[in-house]
C-alpha cells in the first residue's frame, strides 16, 4: 500500500474490533458513556467502537485484496474480552495439525494469545483517538486553525494520488468501513499537525553572523578538504603476477588492458583500474605511504599488502583545501537554523505530552500510558543501588 493511500486509512493495520459492551463504572472523572476524558473533550464508547472496525476491516482485509477491489467489507472477527470465547474457539479450529510428537495448543494457551492481541490492538486504537484530542486542543489553545476549504483541498489532492480513478475510490470508501467525514477527520488533523510545528518553529530559522562565525571557529576542520589523489591500480594475488603486470605496462600497455588481465579488485577492474580521489588513510599503511611518497604519472609497485600486491600510478594530485567562512557561510547557516528549529520542536514535544497526559483520565481497561491514571513504570535497582527504568 502506498504511503499517500496509507494516510486515508486511520488506524494501523494490526488493530482489531472491539464489540464487546464497555461497563458504566469506572473513573469517575469519565462519563458513563465514554473511554477517556480530554480536557472538556470525551472518547465516546460509539466512537471508539467505530474505529476499531475500520481497524479491523484494514488488518484483516489485507489478507483478502480482491473484496476491497470489489467495494466489498470484509467480514471480522473480534477478540472479546474478559473470556475471549469466540476468539479461542476460533483459533482452535484454525490452528494446523501439531507435528508427530508435539502437543497440541490448549485453551489457556489460545486465551493468552486473544488478550495479548486485544490489549495491544486497544492500545493502538486509543493512541490515535486520545493523541486526536490533544492535537485539536493544541490548535485551539494556540488559535490554529484550519478552514473546511483547506481540509477539502488537501483531501482531493490525496485522492487524486491514491486513487486515479473515481470507481477505485468508491471501492475504497466502500470496504474501509470509513465515511467521509472519517476521512476529512484525518486530513483535518494532519493539516493541524503541520500548523501547529510550523508555529513553533517560526522564527527559529534566525541565525546571527556571531553565531556562525563561532561555529566556524570552533569547527574549521569539517570545512577542510585533504589532498586527494586519482590512481590506476592493479591488484593481484602474487608478486610474481604484478611484475608481469607492471612490465605490461611499462612495455607500453593501458592500465586498462592490463587491469582486465590481470586485476583481482573488482570494482576498480571494472573501471579500467581508476580508482578515484583516496584521501591520506583510507588505505592499508603500506599502500597508503606508498600512494603519498609517489610523484605524479611515476609507475610504482609492486606493494605487499593483506589483499594482495599492488602496482599503481599516480594520475592526479588535489591539493589540500581549506574553505573560507564566507564559503562556508550559507552551508553553517542551514545547519543552525536546521538544529534551532529541531530543539524548538523537541520542547515542544515534550511540554505538550506533559500538558496533555495530565489532563486525560481513561476508564479502567482503557488505560494506556497516555492516561494521566496509567501506573508509573516499574523500577529495577541497579548493581550501584541506582533506580533504573527498563528498556521498553
Amino acid at each position: 500500500m502506498s504511503s499517500v493511500k496509507a494516510r486515508l486509512i486511520v488506524a494501523p493495520a494490526a488493530i482489531a474490533l472491539s464489540a464487546f459492551a464497555l461497563a458504566a463504572c469506572g473513573d469517575d472523572a469519565v462519563p458513563g458513556n465514554a473511554v477517556a476524558k480530554v480536557g472538556d473533550a470525551s472518547i465516546s464508547k460509539t466512537n471508539f467502537n467505530h474505529w476499531m472496525e475500520v481497524a479491523a476491516i484494514s488488518s484483516q482485509g489485507a489478507a483478502n485484496p480482491q473484496l476491497a477491489a470489489q467495494g466489498k467489507k470484509p467480514a471480522v472477527s473480534i477478540p472479546q474480552p474478559p473470556d475471549f470465547t469466540a476468539c479461542i474457539a476460533k483459533k482452535t479450529k484454525e490452528a494446523p495439525k501439531p507435528a508427530k510428537g508435539q502437543p497440541k495448543p490448549t485453551a489457556a494457551q489460545f486465551k493468552t494469545q486473544c488478550k495479548q492481541e486485544y490489549e495491544g490492538l486497544r492500545d493502538q486504537v486509543l493512541q490515535f483517538l486520545i493523541s486526536s484530542e490533544w492535537i485539536q486542543g493544541e490548535a485551539k489553545d494556540r488559535d490554529v486553525k484550519v478552514s473546511d476549504a483547506e481540509v477539502k483541498k488537501q483531501f482531493e489532492t490525496t485522492k487524486k494520488q491514491s486513487f486515479p480513478k473515481e470507481k477505485d475510490f468508491q471501492n475504497f470508501l466502500k470496504s474501509s468501513g470509513m465515511t467521509m467525514d472519517d476521512l476529512l477527520f484525518r486530513v483535518e488533523l494532519d493539516t493541524l499537525s503541520n500548523k501547529l510545528r510550523e508555529s513553533v518553529t517560526k522564527g527559529k530559522d534566525k541565525v546571527t553572523d556571531k553565531e556562525i562565525s563561532d561555529y566556524y571557529a570552533k569547527n574549521k576542520a569539517r570545512f577542510a578538504q585533504p589532498e586527494r589523489r586519482d590512481l590506476r591500480i592493479v591488484l593481484t594475488k602474487t608478486e610474481a603476477k604484478a611484475n608481469e603486470a607492471r612490465a605490461a605496462i611499462a612495455s607500453g600497455q593501458s592500465f586498462k588492458t592490463v587491469a582486465k588481465k590481470f586485476s583481482i579488485d573488482q570494482a576498480s577492474k571494472d573501471q579500467g583500474g581508476v580508482l578515484l580521489a583516496v584521501a591520506k588513510g583510507q588505505q592499508e599503511k603500506a599502500f597508503d605511504d606508498a600512494i603519498f611518497s609517489a610523484k605524479t604519472g611515476a609507475l610504482e609497485g609492486p606493494v605487499k599488502t593483506q589483499f594482495g600486491f599492488y602496482v599503481f600510478r599516480v594520475q592526479k594530485v588535489t591539493k589540500a583545501s581549506q574553505q573560507t567562512l564566507a564559503q562556508a557561510k550559507e552551508t553553517i547557516k542551514q545547519l543552525l537554523a536546521s538544529q534551532n528549529q529541531q530543539k524548538a520542536l523537541d520542547d515542544f514535544v515534550k511540554d505538550f505530552r506533559d500538558k496533555w497526559k495530565d489532563k486525560t483520565d481513561c476508564r479502567d481497561g482503557f488505560v494506556i500510558q497516555d492516561c494521566k491514571n496509567a501506573p508509573k513504570p516499574k523500577t529495577n535497582t541497579g548493581q550501584q543501588g541506582v533506580a533504573t527504568t527498563p528498556a521498553n
